[in-house]
């Protein structure tokens, strides 16, 4: 059975190479069909009334061999990211080439008159002694370059960069009057659409990595390279959460933080849900049904772009879902460095999805490049504390960052209760 299966290829993290990873992506067709076959025995043996706890076991093992190597499957592509992201950076221009000099010095000396004299020089009131100095530009776009590669929502989500504190978006509450008339009928008067403005306020983001003086004093180290790799982790995970849960105060908003309602009574301001019918649980009989259900409450326009999101741990007990002609709904991905699908549509791992429980709303469905708005706010700060940690040299290093919801009809979740 088709269940409206988009005719694009699912989305793909940064391509890679090499052995490692076509020996990983072999580990983990093999282990998908040893799946296949294990629980296909399991259900004849269930059905015959010879059903056992040890081939629950065995599918258990399984189950894990194919998220370890989905894991490390993933790994690798984040690894092989990063050094492309340096290689497709343009050669600077003179005055960033200056400025990242300069930035340098303060970095591995604490030397920060260049800084301070540039600033001067570009009329600067981003930064100051006291909130930290803006990093280069190159270093900002790589920054934000390796958090699109490892955080699942800013991957999924609009990103908008913005120079303010605050984005706003206007929407029409009401639209205007319309409707058909005969060519010689009166027109009644138009109303004007109402229109409103949703806020995304940016955020302080923090990352306090630790150096010591003889990694600052080594002119081998690549100091813009450093840096990134010690903060984006950070940034990605912090993120992580606050785009899935935040509540919206000193952070993002998450869209799991919107109010919910039931998607037959759904309205703008809410995320409708679909419920499994059972308490902390999918259904006892035909519990896939519930995935096609939630892609149907997508409407069209919304489903062809449209994603799942949810935890590795849901993804195991998805695993064993079919649809009527047998086929397994969850697919492995197609391409060393790609997406696991599920009923045809992109997966997206977030692992700040909630696990299921009674309640709860750990499976998401719908365009999030429509449906989430990600705002930054430009510049990356670093302040140099060379006396808070000593020997270390801590480095406070902040960004602004915004997200929430922008279309409440875009995205849909399952909510694990009876009703």
């Amino acid at each position: 059975m088709n269940y409206d299966r988009v005719s694009a290829a699912p989305e793909t993290k940064a391509g890679f190479a090499g052995d490692d990873a076509q020996q990983v992506f072999d580990a983990l067709m093999r282990a998908f069909e040893d799946y296949k076959a294990e629980n296909d025995a399991r259900l004849k043996a269930i059905e015959t009334g010879k059903g056992d706890v040890l081939a629950e076991e065995k599918l258990a093992r399984i189950d894990a061999a194919l998220d370890h190597q989905q894991r490390r499957l993933d790994e690798l592509a984040l690894k092989a990211a990063r050094p492309q992201l340096a290689a497709e950076r343009p050669q600077p221009a003179a005055d960033q080439r200056e400025h990242k000099s300069a930035f340098e010095a303060y970095v591995r000396s604490g030397e920060a008159a260049s800084l301070r004299r540039l600033e001067t020089k570009a009329l600067s009131v981003g930064s100051d002694p006291d909130g930290g100095y803006l990093v280069p530009t190159e270093l900002e776009h790589t920054i934000s370059a390796r958090l699109a590669a490892i955080s699942p929502i800013r991957s999924l989500a609009t990103v908008r960069e913005i120079s303010g504190g605050v984005y706003k978006k206007p929407f029409v509450t009401t639209g205007p009057a319309t409707g058909w008339v005969g060519e010689s009928d009166a027109r009644p008067q138009t109303a004007s659409p109402s229109l409103d403005a949703l806020s995304f306020p940016a955020m302080e983001l923090y990352a306090m990595p630790a150096a010591t003086a003889t990694l600052l004093d080594d002119s081998a180290v690549n100091i813009d390279d450093w840096l990134a790799g010690e903060i984006d982790q950070a940034f990605a995970e912090q993120e992580g959460i606050a785009f899935v849960s935040g509540d919206g105060v000193s952070k993002p908003k998450g869209f799991l933080a919107v109010p919910t309602a039931a998607n037959s009574a759904w309205s703008w301001g809410k995320l409708g849900t679909i419920s499994t019918g059972a308490a902390g649980a999918f259904a006892a009989t035909a519990p896939g049904d519930v995935l096609i259900d939630l892609i149907y409450a997508l409407r069209p326009g919304y489903r062809q772009n449209a994603s799942f999101v949810m935890n590795r741990r849901t993804q195991a007990a998805i695993r064993k879902f079919k649809d009527s002609s047998g086929a397994y709904l969850w697919q492995p991905p197609v391409t060393a460095g790609g997406r696991a699908s599920l009923a045809g549509f992109p997966l997206a791992d977030a692992e700040d999805m909630p696990d299921i429980a009674a309640n709860s709303l750990s499976i998401a469905f719908g365009d999030f490049r429509r449906g989430y708005l990600i705002v930054d706010r430009q510049g990356v700060r670093v302040l140099r504390d060379p006396y808070s940690s000593k020997p270390y040299v801590l480095f406070y290093t902040t960004k602004r960052v915004g997200g929430g919801v922008q279309d409440f009809d875009a995205i849909k979740l399952v909510k694990f209760a009876a009703s």
